[in-house]
């Protein structure tokens, strides 16, 4: 990729894009930039996750049922599945900061309506407005990060940036619910809102303004990405790696609670650890990419399978079942950094101008497996009952290991 540009070097000039470099200095501009990307990563998770802890007093406020004021995530989250690579295709030609500045007005807006709806359709608009752009923005942020940091230092600055959404993830759901319980529940997405704004103007102030992925493309020419078996296969062991998660994790309250028979304080106690592990999933995450590459996945997901397997085998039993869900969160963003690096990897050093749209499958592949792991989940309650969520999960988790050896096998080979 291009070399960091400075403050001082910043010029009006596209610069074409050059070879990938593994001898890129962490400058103290640099790290300030990679540090307010990882801001942004916690500030896109509080956006998405503050309703999960307000939902109840929306519900109430706008007097509508609390399945539908869940609505307000599933119309987030699909929203952002389709959007991001639609975006990434559509704006090729468009210069990357100007998409900056655009996406980042466009989520402060969406955060500012969120604070000033008056109806839940209102606020049910706003969540789309957000959802349409969050995904945009931070697949633009996450090209910054080869010519900041080099592409032997993507992974660990990939896994922060993740990691700080999934404590966004933990934080802003017991966060929006003590402000919801103290106050009401519109302070909590006013606090969204005031981060929003705080880091956009930083980034649009401090981000270089030329770099490496600001040669015009036109869809056409970012298509043959799309095409490239390691992203296909990639993208669909995302689909059946998350899936084989969210089969159980889309239900992991009333499981704790039916199952496990937890009370309400026990449960929250429960879900917090769980995210704990979850942030330590994004660093090992990180840890074992740098280390290992692709081939993490091939060790990952027998142990995934086995833990999921496990849950099913021990049923109620405590505190086995317990530790064998913290196991399970341990592993659940490990398959994120390999298969990202993956993406942008491929794209930097065979399609340069597709390096926006390689950023962007990952939000896209994520929560298209969410979708599909929640869905099936769903199924499985409805027809042999939620203990099996594990053993379902489980064959998921060996269907995305078939997968990972394939795509190992397709990334030798093409080396």
């Amino acid at each position: 990729m291009g070399a960091p540009v400075t403050p001082s070097t910043r010029t009006d000039t596209p610069v074409a894009p050059a070879a990938p470099q593994d001898t890129v200095r962490l400058t103290p501009y640099a790290l300030l930039c990679i540090g307010l990307l990882i801001a942004l990563g916690f500030s896109l998770g509080c956006s998405e996750f503050i309703v999960i802890g307000i939902q109840p007093e929306i519900a109430r406020d706008f007097g509508v049922p609390l399945s539908q004021a869940g609505m307000l995530m599933s119309a987030f989250s699909i929203t952002y599945a389709i959007a991001t690579p639609v975006l990434a295709l559509g704006t090729g030609r468009i210069p990357r900061r100007t998409l900056l500045i655009g996406y980042s007005v466009l989520f402060c807006a969406g955060n500012s309506a969120a604070v000033l709806a008056t109806s839940f359709e209102m606020l049910l608009a706003a969540r789309v407005l957000i959802g349409l752009v969050s995904g945009g923005l931070l697949a633009i942020g996450a090209t910054y990060i080869p010519e900041l940091a080099g592409m032997k230092r993507i992974s660990i600055c990939i896994s922060l940036v993740y990691a700080a959404f999934s404590i966004a993830m933990v934080i802003s759901t017991s966060a929006g619910k003590f402000i919801a319980a103290t106050w009401e529940w519109h302070y909590a997405v006013i606090g969204t809102l005031v981060m929003s704004l705080v880091v956009c103007a930083a980034l649009i102030l401090v981000l270089p303004r030329t770099g490496a992925t600001d040669i015009p493309a036109t869809a056409r020419e970012q298509m043959p990405l799309l095409r490239d078996p390691r992203i296909i296969a990639g993208t669909a062991i995302f689909m059946f790696g998350v899936g084989s998660i969210y089969v159980f994790y889309g239900y992991v309250t009333p499981y704790l609670e039916n199952i496990l028979g937890m009370g309400t304080l026990e449960a929250s106690g429960a879900l917090m650890a769980y995210g704990g592990m979850c942030f330590a999933s994004n660093l090992l995450s990180g840890w074992c990419d740098a280390r290992f590459g692709v081939k993490t996945m091939l060790v990952s997901f027998p142990i995934q399978a086995a833990l999921l397997f496990g849950l099913w085998a021990v049923g109620p039993a405590m505190p086995w079942a317990l530790a064998i869900i913290l196991g399970i969160a341990l592993t659940m963003y490990v398959v994120s950094t390999p298969c990202i690096s993956l993406f942008m990897t491929t794209a930097a050093e065979e399609y340069p101008q597709a390096l926006t749209l390689a950023s962007s499958l990952e939000p896209t592949a994520f929560n298209v497996g969410i979708a599909f792991g929640t869905a099936v989940g769903g199924a499985v309650i409805s027809g042999p009952g939620m203990p099996y969520v594990g053993l379902v999960g489980a064959a998921f988790s060996l269907v995305a290991w078939a997968l990972a050896a394939l795509t190992v096998r397709l990334a030798t080979k093409r080396r």
